[in-house]
């Protein structure tokens, strides 16, 4: 990124990562080890998420322009190549205590909370049938930890205009 600005013409004066940038106390702590090259700079470039861009402006003391990198398009892990996997759709209803640490709502294309649809093949989904289903992988993984009794209680619908669907972010 610091090779592209300054091709571009602009002056970097500092570059900093900090453990944790939603963390107030942690970005506060990077943000004071680096305060010569701040006072020297008239913007600063985000490379977070939304949140790490807010929670940079809520610590600036500088009042700097603040600018995100990142067109940020959901929560993921990523794998040893590069790619990004949602695996949570920050539903603000958590249900993964009752699922086996596997997310319903991501993860099945239907966002179904009480068991697969009549649409399972061969354990893969009738949506995409590349996938697993959700659901299997929920059962196989209750079954190991022997709770499969888990599956007798219904979840309570959700408020699904909370949530988003599942997104990948491959880099090739």
């Amino acid at each position: 990124m610091r090779q592209s600005l300054e091709e571009a013409g602009k002056i970097v004066t500092g570059s900093c990562i900090p453990s944790a940038p939603c963390v107030a106390a942690k970005l506060k702590t990077e943000l004071a080890k680096n305060l010569k090259p701040l006072r020297e700079s008239e913007a600063v470039l985000v490379l977070a998420c939304g949140l790490g861009v807010q929670s940079f402006k809520d610590n600036d003391r500088l009042n700097l322009a603040v600018l995100p990198a990142c067109d940020t398009l959901f929560g993921a892990v990523m794998d040893a190549q590069g790619n990004f996997f949602e695996k949570c759709s920050m539903c603000a209803e958590c249900v993964l205590d009752k699922t086996a640490g596997i997310c319903p709502i991501t993860l099945c294309p239907k966002g179904l909370l009480n068991g697969p649809c009549g649409g399972v093949s061969q354990g893969k989904c009738e949506v995409d049938n590349q996938k697993d289903c959700a659901w299997i992988l929920i059962y196989r993984e209750l079954e190991k930890k022997n709770k499969l009794a888990s599956l007798k209680t219904i979840l309570r619908p959700k408020d699904f205009r909370k949530s988003a669907r599942p997104h990948q972010l491959i880099i090739k």
